[in-house]
């Protein structure tokens, strides 16, 4: 990192290089040097002080120019060791014309999924979930909160809400929700979703790891047995720098039948 920072900060030196601020000009040499390869996802920045001194120029410039590029999610900042270069976001790709379980899909990428479990229990259903799972205030529904993981990367916080008549022990799903219900014969087998844009507030963007107010994707899916009874009904939380998701459209033919979009 030596060599390299020399060659990012160096070039401040020479203040007259541009009209910008000089926090601008920091800011754009250390994005520079993570597009062109000179600093990867990982590597250690050096300290304020040391790139004040590097670049000769103050500290507070350094700080209002790193903390920019915290907010934005070039770097990251960790307590007590440092800031680093953020980890490089591999796009996953989701179609929604698929009904299947996150550890279904990452299985089928090679990827490694695993689930942090933030509430799992039941309780008294609240008005949404009585409305949906048509459940009676006097029932209960099982609850499921986890942080899903992907080859180590946080990716999405998906809470989830079946009838406990349906899961009375939540607890018995270690993995797959929907490899859980389909061994008591009720895994869905149609889902409608919402999509929406939301910003993270600071609780979830902590567990995703990205700076706060960072955008994502919000689905909310309610899932269908083949009966068209509701089973489930789930809301979720994605990172927008690492989802795509991705639907098939079909334009009707003179008959009225789906026909492909020429």
């Amino acid at each position: 990192m030596d060599d390299a920072a020399e060659r990012i900060f160096a070039a401040l030196r020479d203040v007259s290089q541009s009209g910008a601020p000089l926090y601008l000009q920091l800011k754009k040499n250390i994005e520079d040097a993570v597009r062109r390869g000179l600093i990867g996802p990982g590597d250690a920045l050096p300290s304020e002080r040391d790139i004040a001194a590097q670049a000769d120029i103050s500290r507070v410039t350094v700080r209002k120019a790193v903390q920019d590029l915290v907010k934005s999610g070039v770097l990251v900042q960790r307590h007590g060791s440092g800031t680093f270069v953020a980890p490089r976001m591999e796009r996953v790709e989701q179609s929604l014309s698929r009904l299947t379980s996150f550890t279904e899909d990452m299985a089928r990428r090679g990827m490694a999924a695993r689930s942090q479990w933030l509430e799992r229990g039941v309780y008294p259903p609240s008005p949404d979930e009585m409305m949906v799972l048509g459940l009676s205030a006097s029932e209960l529904v099982s609850r499921l909160s986890r942080l899903r993981i992907a080859d180590e990367t946080p990716l999405a916080i998906e809470r989830a809400a079946i009838s406990a008549s349906v899961l009375p022990d939540p607890r018995e799903v270690t993995s797959s929700l929907y490899m859980a219900l389909g061994k008591t014969g009720h895994r869905p087998v149609r889902a409608v979703q919402r999509i929406s844009a939301v910003n993270l507030g600071g609780a979830e963007a902590k567990l995703l790891v990205v700076p706060e107010g960072s955008a994502c994707l919000q689905i909310e899916r309610i899932s269908y047995l083949a009966s068209g009874k509701v089973i489930e009904f789930t809301k979720s939380i994605y990172r927008g720098d690492a989802y795509d998701f991705v639907a098939e459209l079909r334009l009707p033919g003179p008959d009225g039948q789906e026909g492909d979009i020429a």
